[in-house]
């Protein structure tokens, strides 16, 4: 059974849903999110409810999310496994390059301050 189907019994004679193309004003939408609380970080007047960028960028990715889902579940091929496995694979390798520069920066720096602190 589709999810259409418990919504809209009659959809059955509708064509699947297609994947969507990427939306390009989402984008923007949680571009502007992100400097909304960047500009709260860094004191700047008018910008004191940067927890609103943070709310409005988990409402987006939810959306996001969902109809991910929900488009995996019409057309049958929806796996809970492969929608995380999607995720680990775009997360990942942006984690791994901010891991490895902030390892490298802190033995510069510690570096530099023992020699400081040496000499």
């Amino acid at each position: 059974m589709k999810v259409t189907d418990l919504v809209n019994p009659s959809a059955k004679s509708q064509p699947p849903i297609q994947p969507k193309a990427f939306r390009h004003d989402i984008n923007g939408l949680r571009a502007w999110a992100v400097v909304a609380v960047v500009l709260y970080h860094f004191g700047v007047p008018g910008f004191a409810g940067g927890f609103v960028g943070v709310d409005v960028f988990f409402v987006i990715s939810g959306f996001l999310m969902t109809g991910i889902i929900i488009a995996g579940l019409e057309r049958g091929n929806f796996s809970l496994w492969g929608f995380y496995l999607a995720r680990a694979r775009r997360i990942i390798p942006a984690l791994l390059v901010l891991c490895a520069s902030l390892l490298i920066l802190g033995l510069v720096l510690v570096a530099q301050c023992r020699l400081q602190d040496a000499g």
